[in-house]
């Protein structure tokens, strides 16, 4: 699975933010569960997802970090 199949970006929708296809649930929104530690599982109930949706999210995550360099402290 590609993540391109589960998420989209819309001006009209979110403010252009990616979201999961079909919904206006943010991308963000949903790393954001799982860096305060939630399961992937509570998420997608929460927010009426698929497990595969946040899988998605992961995936285009990891694609942005390969693609951006952000300066850190030494």
């Amino acid at each position: 699975m590609s993540w391109r199949e589960r998420i989209t970006s819309d001006s009209s929708v979110c403010h252009g933010k990616a979201c999961i296809k079909g919904t206006r649930v943010m991308v963000s929104v949903i790393l954001d569960n799982l860096a305060d530690g939630d399961a992937p599982e509570q998420i997608a109930a929460a927010y009426h997802v698929a497990p595969e949706d946040i899988q998605a999210a992961l995936q285009y995550a990891a694609e942005l970090a390969a693609e951006r360099m952000i300066p850190l402290g030494a």
